[in-house]
């Protein structure tokens, strides 16, 4: 009987706990990036069985030190990659701390349906009960499988799959930290085999408007946090910086303080656009009747990091606040 031949898979590392090290194997903090993709590979043989991988580190980095630039690139190469037709799907080995907003980032700006799989650890490579290797294997076999295309980008993490538009990190430490709590996870892999129960309906990847080819730039977006006696400074120092949008982080259902209801006027004066999001996590932030006197935009059910990405390429297109209102609606 002829062998189908194993499909090819391109990993790409970034850094992050699942590149890290600590002192000992009972510290599970206080560690340090030290490994390449190269290391971590060797450390599961089993992944010669599932895929033809080809690596490369596109950079080390700890995930909240990830700029913009370092987004653009790498939404880049991961297109250069999917475009050859001798490619079958990526991985990306992440950070977990911002792994959330570069698998929401390259859910819109990524122009394939292959399978682009996001995956870290919550507990470095030398820890006893290391996450790492485990959550890689099943990334590989996840960016290897025909069930994986059409779904966007995908973030795989404790055997669950969840779709980059709603998962995100709820917990500090804890393996399972990787969340969708309103929509769910898409599927997960259990011994060995993908199970997929449904798929994201909410626009990504090849519907996306979104196009960063050649793009060296993103406009400058803040998030701001309302709170009890909030004041009006970080309004005035981000107008003055010369951002051009900023995220809200509200209470509640995107409720607005007194404060910051004269910061977003101050924004609308100068020309920057703001989000109302919401502080608590999860749950969609319905319309208000103040945002038509401050064309404000609601966003959704997007957290402040999320929405941060979106009004960055929103803005890259238009600075009409209704036109990035359809943005917030459609994706």
């Amino acid at each position: 009987m002829t062998m189908l031949p194993l499909p090819r898979v391109v990993l790409l590392g970034t850094g992050g706990t699942i590149a890290a090290t600590a002192g000992s194997a009972t510290t599970l903090n206080d560690y340090t990036v030290t490994q390449s993709i190269d290391t971590l590979l060797t450390a599961i043989p089993e992944l010669n069985a599932v895929a033809r991988l080809r690596c490369s580190q596109v950079f080390n980095v700890e995930s909240h030190a990830i700029t913009n630039k370092m987004l653009l690139k790498l939404a880049g190469r991961i297109n250069k990659e999917l475009s050859d037709p001798a490619v079958d799907g990526v991985v990306i080995t992440h950070g977990t701390d911002t792994l959330e907003e570069t698998a929401y980032f390259l859910n819109l700006t990524i122009k394939s349906h292959k399978p682009v799989v996001m995956v870290g650890a919550m507990r470095p490579s030398s820890a006893l009960s290391a996450d790492g290797p485990l959550n890689l294997f099943n990334a590989v076999l996840l960016a290897a499988s025909k069930k994986a295309h059409g779904h966007g980008v995908l973030v795989l993490m404790n055997d669950q799959i969840s779709a980059a538009r709603y998962t995100s990190k709820t917990h500090s430490t804890q393996p399972d930290s990787f969340r969708s709590h309103d929509q769910g996870y898409l599927g997960q892999i259990h011994n060995g085999k993908i199970h997929i129960f449904q798929t994201p309906t909410t626009r990504h990847t090849t519907q996306s408007e979104f196009d960063v080819t050649g793009v060296k730039s993103l406009p400058s977006v803040d998030i701001i946090y309302d709170h009890q006696n909030a004041g009006l400074h970080l309004y005035e120092a981000s107008i003055k910086a010369g951002v051009q949008g900023i995220v809200i982080a509200a209470t509640g259902n995107g409720s607005i303080s007194t404060s910051v209801k004269k910061g977003a006027h101050l924004a609308l004066k100068g020309n920057v656009v703001c989000v109302r999001s919401t502080r608590v996590g999860s749950g969609v932030v319905s319309e208000s009747k103040t945002d038509n006197k401050l064309r404000l935009v609601s966003g959704n059910s997007l957290n402040p990091q999320k929405a941060r990405i979106l009004l960055m390429l929103a803005l890259h297109n238009t600075r009409d606040p209704q036109s990035i209102q359809s943005y917030f609606d459609r994706y």
